[in-house]
């Protein structure tokens, strides 16, 4: 076996307008419609957003509404982008601090979605790897 990344990841949300809205209007990331279901793009990689646990099966064992904690590994100036996300009235739980993701060091910003998934920004100095 030779496994060669993250396809796609389930995220379980108590309101779907307001999850649409924090991860494609603030965050502007690619939301997506098909057939009632729901799926944020990040390039090659998707969440997809279910309204209530085990909405399709199988499913995980307890799919709850903001259990996860996930980072997004961000390009551009991290100072705009937080100035950006303040200006949209964001709250800021943690930032900028250093970390180290996947692909080495980088510099962080933490905030919540509105189900309190905690969601941190990833900015590395050379930008992050696409696979």
């Amino acid at each position: 076996m030779d496994i060669r990344g993250l396809d796609h990841l389930v995220l379980t949300t108590e309101n779907l307008s307001r999850c649409l809205d924090f991860y494609g209007g603030l965050l502007g990331l690619a939301v997506e419609e098909s057939g009632g279901r729901y799926a944020i793009r990040i390039g090659r990689q998707k969440i997809n957003i279910h309204q209530r646990p085990a909405e399709f099966l199988p499913a995980a064992g307890w799919p709850l509404a903001g259990s996860l904690d996930l980072c997004f590994a961000v390009t551009g100036d991290i100072e705009v982008t937080l100035a950006a996300l303040r200006e949209k009235g964001a709250v800021i739980i943690q930032g900028p601090v250093p970390r180290h993701g996947a692909a080495g060091d980088m510099q962080s910003l933490y905030l919540r979605d509105p189900d309190g998934n905690l969601v941190e920004l990833g900015f590395y100095d050379e930008g992050p790897t696409q696979d």
